[in-house]
Parts: structure tokens; sequence; C-alpha cells
């Protein structure tokens, strides 16, 4: 888990520590759609094209889709570099997608366009490579706090990482005070350990330190109280960061109910405004996929009826959003109607499978009925697949914290499905590989990924799927 999220959720106190991490939480989730808005701005009124209605709309749509940004660039280089231009190449896609389906391109000046999409990569990067110097120049005014972490543990050396990657802190740590033995700690250099946590009072008044980072066991509260006792003789400031943060779970975050601290260890990733992003996200595509893909899915249908007798849909009991039962719909490519206790796997050269379905299967075709589930709620255009009632029974109790994956809406698609887990699972190793992505996705979900998984699927319809059968 990113330990800046930890420090984003700790309660507001007027310091110039917490200042300075709301301006960063600031700067993070807006810096890049106010960038992409006022390169437009700024392009359009150079070349003197008129900032009308439709430049407007597109800011609009730009802020939101790029809205809230979380980016993690780790490095300064070409890897970065590759990062934006990708992530950038998708809002442009999707824009472009827009504008012809609407073919309401021609309202727009080509050169104004054509400008902003070379434009904004390069200024995103460029702002990007600098703030690591001009931030602390404009919010550190005070200078940098000096600070220890009580606790080399894994979550203190994370910690510590997050203090030397991100300079906008402006954290300068000291080093750690631990009561294990040298040979215990591990990655820690000799330097860097400063002392006991009895040494941690009286150094922290001899050497001016004002910022304290709790990073102990939970188990350890006997000795976390007894510190926090200590260290009311001073005037340094304490955080706490616990370390059942660290528990590999979907959203880790901190709230308070009537100022009582409350710690969501298994949150959605979708509450708030990132979930009315999301549902607005779903039904702008569905409808977009319906509409575009519906003289398609009349000729497969037909394909369907003609191929085989049997109806044209196939419905099938799944889990859905909370583990509530949900009806997907789906082109048949079976002769059978499977949907009780017992459902066997699809398997290769699966008899069941009938040659028109085995095409659709393999281009990932006779999943376009769900975008119907999309629209009803039931499913999310992007999210993990859902897996057949019987399956899932049988599942959740052959894999740790299997259900996590059902705090959001199933997906047609997913990062487990662009990344090669697709096909039986009859060994537990391939489904427990799905699970990881699931629940990675859930960790670091974004609308960029949103629209990366899309654009990977789109690629797998158009070259076909080695292994869909």
């Amino acid at each position: 888990m990113d330990i800046q999220q930890i420090l984003d959720g700790v309660a507001d106190e007027p310091t110039l520590f917490r200042s300075r991490l709301s301006w960063l939480t600031f700067l993070r989730k807006t810096l890049d759609p106010l960038l992409a808005v006022a390169s437009l701005v700024i392009i359009a009124a150079a070349i003197g094209e008129p900032f009308d209605r439709p430049y407007t709309a597109v800011c609009a749509f730009v802020f939101a889709l790029m809205f809230p940004r979380n980016p993690q660039y780790l490095h300064r280089g070409r890897g970065m570099f590759r990062t934006i231009v990708l992530e950038w190449a998708m809002v442009v896609s999707l824009l472009l997608f827009i504008g012809m389906a609407t073919k309401s391109l021609s309202w727009f000046y080509p050169p104004v366009l054509i400008t902003w999409f070379l434009i904004v990569p390069i200024l995103i990067y460029g702002v990007h490579w600098a703030l690591p110097w001009i931030a602390p120049r404009v919010f550190g005014t005070r200078g940098y706090r000096r600070a220890v972490i009580a606790g080399a543990s894994k979550l203190g050396r994370a910690l510590a990482a997050q203090f030397a990657a991100k300079p906008l802190l402006g954290v300068k740590l000291w080093g750690f005070f631990d009561d294990r033995s040298r040979e215990r700690l591990g990655e820690v250099r000799e330097s860097s350990l400063l002392g006991r946590l009895d040494d941690l009072p009286d150094y922290v008044s001899r050497h001016g330190i004002n910022a304290i980072f709790i990073a102990l066991p939970m188990a350890s509260q006997p000795r976390i109280l007894k510190l926090l006792d200590e260290l009311g003789d001073t005037t340094a400031s304490v955080y706490f960061v616990p370390d059942i943060l660290i528990y590999d779970s979907i959203q880790a975050r901190i709230d308070n109910v009537g100022g009582l601290p409350l710690v969501a260890i298994c949150e959605s990733p979708f509450y708030g405004v990132s979930g009315l992003i999301k549902r607005i996200e779903d039904i702008v595509l569905s409808i977009a996929f319906l509409a575009l893909g519906m003289p398609l899915m009349l000729a497969i249908a037909l394909g369907v009826k003609l191929s085989s007798p049997g109806p044209v849909l196939f419905k099938q009991r799944r889990y859905g959003l909370d583990g509530k039962e949900i009806v997907v719909y789906k082109f048949r490519t079976m002769r059978v109607m499977e949907d009780g206790a017992h459902v066997p796997q699809a398997q290769k050269d699966d008899p069941r499978v009938t040659r028109f379905g085995a095409f659709l299967r393999k281009t990932s075709l006779d999943e376009l009925p769900q975008f119907i589930n999309v629209l009803q709620g039931r499913m999310s255009v992007v999210g993990p697949r859902p897996h057949a009632v019987a399956h899932n029974e049988t599942y959740r109790k052959l894999i740790k914290r299997y259900m996590i994956r059902h705090k959001v809406r199933p997906g047609i698609t997913g990062l487990a499905q662009v990344n090669g887990c697709r096909g039986e699972t009859e060994v537990v190793e391939k489904m427990l590989a799905r699970v990881e992505h699931d629940l990675r996705y859930l960790r670091e979900w974004s609308i960029q990924l949103d629209l990366a998984i899309i654009l990977k699927t789109a690629a797998i319809v158009v070259f076909g799927d080695k292994q869909a059968y």
C-alpha cells in the first residue's frame, strides 16, 4: 500500500506537515488534468481560435476523465515519459472515438487539436520532472522537518522510502529507533539506526526533532503507550502508522465518526465521487458500444439462431456486487444451457461448443449482450469477471480473500483477462492468479487503467485470443 495514502488519512491538525500533505494531495490529484485543460485554452488563444462551447465541453470531459489523478512516476526519464504518453494516448483515443461516433470532430479547428495532442504529454513530463525541485521551494518556506521513525519494520522502511522519493513532503529523515538487534533488522544500515525506543525521547529533545512516526506492530501496544507518555514532554508532532494498513486489502483508509478514528481495512474503491465517476463511465461507454454495435449484435443473433437450435441469449446466475446473485446475458455459444449446482468449465475442443460459438468465444463477441447488464447496474464495463455460482462456491473455500473481488460490480472485461488469465482453471493456481489481478485492479483503479484495459481488450477482439475456447 502507498504510504502516502496512509498519511493523507491522518486526522487534520494545524501543522506545517499537514498543510504540506494537503497541498501535495491537491497537486497529485489535479495537476495533470489542470495542465491538459490550461494548455488547450492557451493553444486556442495563441492560434486565434474562439474558445466556444465545444472546447469548453472537451475541457470538462478531459478534466472529469483525468481526475482524480494519482500518478506514481518513480523516476524521471524515458520510462516516465513513456507512461505519460501512453496514458494521454488513451484519453486522446477516447476523445477521437466519441468525436467520430457523434460526428462532432468538424466543430474543432484541426491545428488546435493536433497541437494540443502533441503538447500535453511534453508539458506534463516537464512539470513532473521539475516538480521535486520547485514544490519544496513553493510550499516549504519554513524548511524541511526533522523526523525519526520508531520501528524499523517493513512498514517503517516503506515510509522512509516514501520520504526519500517525495521531497514535496518536506521531511528529512534522521533515522530509526528499534529494540531489535542489528542482525534482526536486515535491510537497515548501521548508520540509520539511532538507538532503542527508550533512547527516543532524549534524542528528540537534544536534536530538535519535530516529527515522530510510530511504525510499530499493533501487538506492541504497551510499548506504544509508554512511548507516547514519554514523548508528552516534547513539542514534536507524533504520527501513528498502524501496521494493519499493510494488510493486502483493496482500499484501506481512515475516517472518523463523531471524532473517533475509524480504519476501513476492506473497502470498495468506488465510494463517494469515485463511485459516481465509475457509474458515469459505465453508462457512457455502454450506450456508445450498444449504439455502435447494434448492427453487429443483430448479425450475431441471426448467426446463433441459424447455426444451432436453441435461444439466442444464454442466461446464467452469477455473483455480483456484495456477493448477490445476478443474471448475466451472453450470446449462446454451446448446445447446452447449464446453470445448476455443477457447471463444467469450457475446455479446449469442448464438444458442447458450436462451430459459430467457437468463433464468438475466440473473439469475445459473445460478451456483447452484457452491456445491457451494465446499463441495468448489475455489471461494469471493467471489473473482476463474474464466475458461475457453482464455481464461486468452490473457489471461495479454496482461495483466501476470494470474495473480496465482489466488493465491486463484476466487469465485462478485467485486468486478469487482458493479462492472459482466461480459459479453463484446471488447477487452483490459475484461479489464484485471476484473483490476484482482480485485487490489484481494486487497489490501483483509475479511469486511465480502465481505458488501458478496454483498449487491450479491443486488440484481443481484433486479433483473437489463443486462450479463449
